[in-house]
């Protein structure tokens, strides 16, 4: 067993190996434009070699092979006309040792030219036997010549005087040969069949020394290319890679990095170029702050200074209200118009002045344990009056129990006061319901109108300052177009999340989540958006802060907002707790929506 685990240890530590390689490989000609041009360019080029070389190499072979074959060819002639002439002595029959002394003398002389010849006698019964030279000259010698069936096929059908060839491996596969035979006749002999065994191994050796040579060539040669395309590339990937670097510093908020820029080619052009461009958006970006920060310390001055005499005016207000009694009835409605403008223009002092905190980055979480269901219950008794004047009624549905976070109550208190108003002032008569729940990590409150909802645009900018969806809408609870802003803001200092969704005709439901600890980091939200009860047709449009699951980033404000085009479908809605209804009927709110 222990030889078994080992190799399967070694076999996955391999396994492993080959795939981190093939995984730096496939990162680094995915991510650097440079690797991939000298790949690519390595590749081409062995290809193209690879191409030229195996043609140059037959043709050189073809060429080689031809030679031998005609200087074989006159040889194995020569031969044929010597043994044609060969004649008795003192006019006796040619023997077989004539034959033989006649075939050894022809086989000496052309030693380095011919491996053996083979002289065989075509009619079985003569008296003449083969005769061999150059292998043992001997009958059992005579399988070592290379005869295959389909050069014996073709001398039964081929003409007599012919010349035949045929490439074969020599005796022993000591190398290649050429094997060329004819079909002669000897007077006082008669008709035999001469083998000529020819040597390629000289012009073999010849060819792979030149094979060798353009292999080493085209590796010389690759290695060449592959080193000027890594040169030339780097000369131009490097200026680029450059470029991207500092236009990611100058993105991250460092506007003094700038290209260095060497010589005059085009590539220096494009660094002056870029450099030229880096000023002017630095120019501009310290322009615009400068405009931003003097654009909110007007409005902090403004707001401040406004204060004193506005203090006054409420004063002379309030003495004059309280007055309406005695006054005659147009002066009595002009009393409690100034009354109620003066107030109104006391809370938009006091959203700008708080807009300006945030803006100034001086807004501060005090962070204390609270039950979020008593804040929710609390702001639906205050709304209580005003929601039955627009005869709205209001559901909560949350647990029986305390759900308890550390969070700021003046704040939380504000975005579910203005969520409340909100959804009364364009819930259009009909039911609210109010959604409390809560995970391991998180609580959230969801509140859900039916009224008028919002399309793709409204729920797109529900978030920025001084927007309404409807500037002609009739508004009957007032506000300045800063609430939904600062609850954004009130939400983000929680690290948390204010999220709406809506549907034109189907309403809008706003869901803030927030964890339970202000340090700690949410991942989900205890409740869905869009709710449970929605008729969701194709893809959804959530806006928010940044989430987990968020995509596309649209600045409001201070804060980043993602428009998620498709519903949540992680988050899973919580079981329905005991609900608390309370029918509503409040104070006059102070925001609208927007």
């Amino acid at each position: 067993m222990k030889p078994t685990s080992a190799v399967r240890g070694a076999l996955r530590t391999t396994a492993a190996g080959l795939k981190a390689f093939w995984e730096f490989v496939r990162r680094s000609f995915s991510y650097s434009l440079q690797v991939r041009i000298v790949v690519l360019t390595v590749v081409l080029t062995s290809v193209a070699i690879f191409g030229v070389g195996t043609y140059m190499s037959q043709q050189i072979s073809r060429g080689l092979f031809d030679t031998r074959l005609k200087s074989l060819s006159s040889q194995a002639g020569t031969v044929v006309s010597e043994l044609r002439s060969v004649a008795p002595a003192d006019g006796q029959a040619v023997t077989q040792e004539t034959l033989s002394a006649q075939l050894s003398s022809i086989y000496n002389r052309t030693t380095g030219s011919v491996y053996a010849l083979s002289l065989v006698p075509k009619d079985p019964n003569s008296a003449f036997s083969t005769i061999s030279v150059g292998m043992d000259s001997s009958a059992e010698s005579l399988p070592a010549m290379p005869v295959s069936d389909d050069l014996e096929e073709a001398i039964s059908q081929a003409p007599t005087d012919d010349m035949l060839y045929q490439s074969v491996s020599l005796p022993a596969d000591s190398g290649p040969g050429l094997l060329i035979t004819q079909e002669l006749t000897i007077p006082g002999a008669g008709q035999f069949q001469l083998y000529y065994l020819g040597d390629l191994r000289e012009q073999q050796g010849t060819l792979d020394f030149v094979q060798r040579s353009m292999l080493v060539a085209a590796l010389v040669l690759v290695v060449l290319v592959g080193a000027v395309a890594w040169i030339v590339t780097r000369l131009v990937v490097t200026p680029v890679r450059t470029g991207a670097e500092v236009a990611r510093l100058i993105a991250d908020g460092d506007l003094d990095e700038r290209m260095p820029v060497h010589g005059n080619d085009e590539i220096a052009v494009l660094g002056e170029s870029f450099n030229d461009m880096a000023d002017t958006l630095q120019h501009q970006i310290q322009q615009m702050e400068r405009l931003s920060v003097l654009q909110r310390q007007f409005v902090s001055d403004v707001s401040h200074e406004l204060r004193t005499p506005l203090a006054t005016i409420r004063a002379a207000a309030d003495l004059i209200y309280d007055a309406r009694d005695d006054l005659d009835p147009v002066t009595a409605r002009s009393a409690e118009l100034l009354n109620s403008q003066a107030e109104r223009f006391d809370n938009l002092l006091s959203d700008l002045l708080e807009i300006s905190r945030y803006d100034a980055g001086a807004a501060a979480l005090v962070a204390k344990p609270v039950d979020v269901c008593a804040i929710v219950t609390s702001v639906v008794e205050n709304v209580s009056m005003v929601a039955d004047q627009m005869s709205t009624h209001i559901v909560v549905h949350a647990p029986s129990s305390p759900v308890m976070a550390e969070i700021d109550r003046v704040r939380i208190t504000r975005i579910i006061r203005n969520l409340v108003v909100n959804a009364i002032e364009h819930g259009e008569g009909k039911p609210i319901d109010v959604y409390v729940a809560s995970n391991a990590e998180a609580v959230a409150v969801s509140v859900r109108d039916h009224g008028v909802g919002m399309n793709e645009e409204q729920v797109e900018h529900v978030f920025d300052r001084f927007w309404r969806a409807d500037p002609a809408r009739k508004r009957t609870l007032g506000g300045s177009g800063l609430g939904l802003a600062i609850s954004l803001e009130d939400a983000y200092l929680h690290n948390g999340w204010l999220q709406v969704w809506g549907n034109p005709g189907e309403g809008s439901c706003f869901r803030l989540t927030i964890p339970r600890r202000p340090d700690q980091e949410i991942t989900s939200s205890p409740l869905p958006l869009p709710p449970r009860d929605a008729q969701i047709r194709g893809a959804a449009l959530v806006a928010g802060p940044l989430s987990s699951d968020g995509s596309v980033r649209i600045q409001t404000g201070s804060i980043p907002i993602v428009v998620e085009t498709e519903p949540e479908e992680s988050e899973e809605p919580p079981e329905t707790p005991p609900s608390a209804e309370a029918r509503t009927t409040a104070d006059t709110p102070q925001e609208g929506r927007g």
